[in-house]
């Protein structure tokens, strides 16, 4: 990998002691039309080959984003930020801090996502309630994701609901409307079936459930 100092070639600002690989495409220029073309990406980043970055996205210090992965413009990512191999970032999201994606994922546009949540591999987030009418691309909205919540593999999530903090979707749920804090939902359409509080390990049954 090459070292990448601090440059603004392209209105490109990359941070200090980042690795971007030469196959890594850092700057791309939108197709859309958009305000401000200037991107920032923060202090330590890694970028695997295959990986792109748009201009117009802001995205802090020790991002990693892996093969293939891409994160488009207008997007305000925190720091810590992972992204792994095939997943994509669509343009107009927010995302906090110490977020990991897995690999295969996509995120809609204009997702709301907070601090320390997780995707799991194959997780697919939308964000059109009405596919196909011509009215749609101007109430297209995603679904908030609030702090510590951890969607798993397959899972489907609608657009415009919330996922509330703490909360845990099961391995192939269809989310059709509002999950409540701390609760656990699965199946299709995905419901309530227990509290996290409720969780009891197979391997060590005394221990709580703990997420951070």
């Amino acid at each position: 990998m090459a070292q990448r100092k601090n440059n603004t070639k392209n209105n490109m600002l990359v941070g200090k002691n980042c690795q971007i690989d030469n196959l890594a495409v850092v700057g791309v220029v939108p197709y859309r039309r958009i305000k401000n073309h200037k991107a920032v990406v923060g202090d330590g980043a890694v970028c695997l080959r295959g990986s792109i970055i748009y201009l117009g996205s802001r995205i802090g210090r020790d991002l990693f984003i892996g093969h293939n992965a891409v994160i488009r413009e207008e997007n305000v990512i925190g720091d810590n930020f992972k992204l792994w191999n095939n997943s994509v970032v669509d343009y107009g999201c927010t995302i906090g801090n110490n977020v990991k994606i897995h690999c295969n994922c996509y995120v809609a546009q204009y997702t709301h996502i907070e601090d320390y949540v997780f995707l799991a591999p194959g997780v697919v987030i939308a964000n059109d309630i009405h596919p196909g009418c011509k009215f749609s691309d101007k109430h297209l909205k995603g679904p908030t994701i609030k702090t510590g919540a951890q969607i798993g593999c397959n899972a489907t999530i609608l657009p415009n609901i919330t996922i509330g903090e703490d909360a845990i979707v099961g391995a192939g749920s269809v989310v059709v409307k509002d999950v409540p804090n701390r609760k656990v939902v699965c199946g299709n359409p995905a419901k309530v079936v227990k509290s996290i509080d409720d969780i009891k390990c197979l391997i060590y049954p005394s221990q709580k459930y703990s997420k951070r």
